[in-house]
């Protein structure tokens, strides 16, 4: 009967994956949200238009050497910093931004 019971319970987690993964993924795109709006202040709803346009909002995107929900390069992430959390990509991008005279011209995605 154990064996039963743990072959269902198993089952019941493998059907429930896919939905466990969607809530998954909303509660990360609403933290690199968060994230994003408070680091950027006034310039959030641009920044948030090229971080969805760049990654999708996802912390683990990647295009060649580009990382992360901004998709910065080897030489950005040396300079500015990089970590796999919608915070510190944040900051990182945002210093890029700043850096950059507070225009988008580093990023092929405009807002």
């Amino acid at each position: 009967m154990k064996v039963l019971v743990t072959a269902a319970v198993s089952l019941s987690l493998l059907v429930a994956t896919p939905k466990a993964t969607g809530l998954h993924h909303d509660r990360a795109s609403a933290q690199v949200v968060e994230a994003i709006r408070y680091v950027f202040g006034p310039y959030a709803s641009q920044a948030l238009r090229v971080a969805w346009c760049e990654s999708r909002y996802s912390i683990w995107a990647r295009n060649g050497e580009y990382l992360g929900i901004f998709q910065m390069g080897n030489m950005a992430r040396a300079r500015y910093g990089h970590a796999w959390n919608a915070w510190a990509q944040a900051i990182s991008a945002y210093r890029y931004f700043a850096a950059s005279g507070f225009d988008w011209s580093p990023w092929t995605c405009r807002p």
